[in-house]
C-alpha cells in the first residue's frame, strides 16, 4: 500500500474517533456510572474524597469506552486496506467483519482489537460464525477454498493455527491484509494528526465533568462535614425496588 494513501485515509477519518470520544462524555450521567461500579471496592480502598470517587468513575467508563471506540475505528482502517489491496468488503455475513480472496483462497475474518478479546464462551461462539459463515458460502459454490482468520490489530500470538482457524495478531495481521510486513508500524505516526488539539478540547471538557460531578456527589452522597455516606451509596446502587 502507498504510504500516501494510508495517510490520507487516517488523517481523513481520525475525527471521528475523537468525535464519539468527546459525544460519549459530553452524555455522561453521574447517576449511571454510579450505578455500574462496585461500592464495596471504594470502600475497601478506603477512598474518602468525593472527588477520588468521581475520577475513578469516570476514568473507568473512559477506559471501556474508548477501546471500543478505538477497536470500531480499526476495524474500519483494516477493512479500507485490504480493499485497496486484495479488493477485500466489508462482510454481510453475521459474525463477519471482512471478505476477501488472495491466491485461490476466500478469507473470512473476524476483526478484534487486541489478542485477549474474549472468554471461551465468546470464542465458541466465533468459531460457530466461522462454521455458518463457510455453509452459506458454500451454497453458491461448493468447491470454494474457506480459510477463517481471527486477526487482533495489536498484540503477538505466537500459535497462529488454532485447528480450525488461524488468529494473527499485530504485525502479522496487518501483513496478512495488505502484504506490507511494515504497515503496522507506518499506522503509529498519523494517528497523531490534529490529536493534541482534540485531546485538548476532551481535558476541557472532562475536568469540567469532574468538576460537575463531585459537586453532585458531594450534595447527594455527603453529609454537611463532607463524610462520604456510605450506607446511602450502596443504597442507591444496590437496593432493591419495591
Amino acid at each position: 500500500m502507498i504510504e500516501q494513501q494510508l495517510r490520507n485515509y487516517v488523517e481523513c477519518n481520525i475525527a471521528d474517533f475523537h468525535r464519539k470520544r468527546i459525544a460519549s462524555l459530553d452524555g455522561l450521567k453521574l447517576s449511571k456510572v454510579l450505578k455500574r461500579k462496585n461500592p464495596y471496592l471504594f470502600r475497601a480502598k478506603n477512598m474518602l474524597t468525593a472527588q477520588g470517587i468521581v475520577r475513578a468513575l469516570v476514568d473507568a467508563h473512559i477506559s471501556s469506552n474508548e477501546e471500543t471506540i478505538f477497536g470500531d475505528w480499526l476495524e474500519g482502517l483494516a477493512i479500507y486496506v485490504c480493499s485497496e489491496i486484495y479488493s477485500g468488503r466489508k462482510s454481510g455475513i453475521t459474525g463477519i467483519d471482512l471478505e476477501f480472496d488472495k491466491e485461490g483462497i476466500r478469507y473470512i475474518v473476524s476483526i478484534k482489537s487486541g489478542p485477549n478479546w474474549g472468554n471461551s464462551s465468546q470464542i465458541k461462539k466465533m468459531i460457530s460464525d466461522f462454521n455458518s459463515a463457510r455453509k452459506t458460502l458454500r451454497t453458491s459454490n461448493s468447491t470454494i477454498n474457506i480459510i477463517a482468520v481471527n486477526g487482533c490489530c495489536y498484540g503477538k500470538d505466537n500459535t497462529p493455527d488454532k485447528g480450525s482457524y488461524f488468529k494473527y495478531c499485530g504485525q502479522q495481521f496487518w501483513e496478512f491484509i495488505s502484504g506490507n510486513e511494515n504497515l503496522y508500524i507506518n499506522i503509529i505516526e498519523p494517528l497523531g494528526t490534529k490529536a493534541r488539539q482534540r485531546n485538548d478540547e476532551f481535558v476541557e471538557l472532562y475536568s469540567k465533568m469532574i468538576n460537575r460531578f463531585t459537586v453532585e456527589f458531594a450534595n447527594e452522597f455527603c453529609d454537611e462535614d463532607g463524610t462520604i455516606l456510605w450506607e446511602k451509596l450502596v443504597k442507591f446502587n444496590s437496593e432493591k425496588r419495591i
